[in-house]
């Protein structure tokens, strides 16, 4: 085993967050000038001393990081994967020193590379050309390395054309592009890198892959991964570490971990708050994966149907992969549409979910009539995780990557 040139120890992150407390609807002039006296006076004081300035009357603790403890060999990948809101940006934060933490101790031996959202590091004024050497002083490459580096870096970026251009005008992925370029190219002993490949385009991604296999290799550096491709962690991660409510639930092999994440129930539900728009609409929806061998995501949705229009209603699920981009489209009633009379009725919407590639979803709803009316939709507010079970070959796989597929939905009434 390698020496370990990152150890976190006990590793705590603890935000205050404001919140404007449940009061009478009418309150005297005297309760209403003392609370904000309360509220004023509070903000002063965490003025004066440097502290968060905190709005609302109520203060709570939200431990983000709690008791986090481990360690990074020398020229390892380690990936680190969880739920959203498990505190997987939010240790990055602190390992890159963006933030300090609350508790703890981390010891990082070597220079520490970070790339954890568009732009991370460079000025929107600059060039291309100077935010490679903004980048690289911050790093404390001296000129000289810089140059050395200099046309491998516009190379793998594929830049060079608008190398003397502000930043500021160039596109997501080009903006990654140079990021990741300059990180991967200007030799740090640590490489710490969030989900932001994902605005990349499937080629560049692979590429970037490919990079930090081979810098960690052949280059002996250390790669922190994020990543909700499942499949990606499994193929370039030696290690992986599984976060949930801020604390490591899993840590071993990839494939193991990812394994047990998976195993976990993946289920979420979603309920309507406040009146709807419309006439024909959803009143709650739950999405979650069922079975441990069909693994089948099963949609239940609660509907309420009274507009006559809707006699001729269609269904739809969209499904995006971990970056947000469209994969596939599943139709009931586009071309035979639902009867469905009006009223409460409750009903199961199926999918066969044996084509999907392991990995992270995220499923959009709608209700409407085809060309002529949207009733309502859930638009990317209903997730689920997928182990793929084993296939042929041969068999059709929607992929994590950009492109429509298309799958059959089912309709049993409760």
């Amino acid at each position: 085993m390698s020496e370990s040139i990152i150890k976190v120890d006990g590793l705590a992150k603890r935000y205050l967050v404001g919140h404007q407390s449940e009061r009478e609807q009418y309150q005297s002039l005297r309760d209403t000038i003392v609370r904000s006296g309360k509220i004023f006076l509070r903000k002063a004081v965490d003025m004066a001393k440097g502290r968060q300035i905190l709005m609302g009357d109520e203060v709570e603790e939200f431990w983000a990081l709690k008791d986090i403890s481990f360690d990074v060999s020398e020229g390892e990948v380690l990936g680190i994967i969880g739920h959203n809101g498990a505190g997987k940006s939010t240790l990055l934060k602190v390992l890159s020193r963006i933030t300090e933490p609350t508790e703890g101790r981390i010891t990082l031996n070597g220079r520490v590379a970070s790339l954890l959202e568009v732009g991370t590091g460079f000025h929107p004024e600059l060039t291309g050309r100077e935010n490679i050497f903004l980048n690289g002083a911050i790093l404390g490459m001296t000129k000289k390395e810089i140059r050395q580096k200099f046309d491998e870096i516009v190379d793998f970026a594929g830049v060079e054309k608008f190398l003397d251009t502000p930043v500021k005008r160039y596109s997501s992925g080009m903006y990654v592009r140079l990021a990741f370029a300059v990180a991967a190219h200007l030799e740090p002993e640590i490489l710490i890198v969030d989900e932001v490949l994902a605005v990349g385009d499937a080629s560049f991604q692979k590429k970037c892959l490919g990079k930090m296999k081979s810098i960690s290799k052949e280059g002996g550096r250390t790669v922190l991964f994020v990543s909700h491709n499942l499949s990606v962690i499994q193929t370039i991660c030696q290690r992986c570490i599984v976060l949930k409510g801020g604390q490591i639930d899993t840590m071993g092999p990839s494939a193991e971990s990812v394994a047990k994440y998976l195993e976990a129930p993946s289920d979420t539900f979603w309920k309507r708050e406040g009146s709807p728009k419309t006439d024909c609409y959803f009143e709650e929806a739950r999405i979650s994966v069922e079975g441990e061998e069909s693994q089948n995501p099963i949609i239940e949705i609660r509907t309420k149907i009274t507009n006559e229009k809707a006699k001729n209603l269609a269904f739809e699920v969209h499904l995006f992969n971990a970056a947000g981009e469209g994969i596939a489209l599943g139709l009931l009633g586009s071309v035979d549409p639902i009867k469905l009379p009006a009223g409460t009725d409750e009903h199961i919407w199926r999918f066969p979910a044996h084509n999907l590639a392991t990995g992270s979803y995220t499923a959009a709803l709608r209700l409407n009539v085809p060309g002529v009316e949207i009733f309502d939709e859930i638009w990317q507010k209903l997730s689920f995780d997928f182990q793929a079970p084993p296939q042929a070959i041969h068999s059709y796989r929607i992929a994590q990557s950009w492109g429509h597929g298309s799958f059959t939905l089912d309709l049993e009434k409760v």
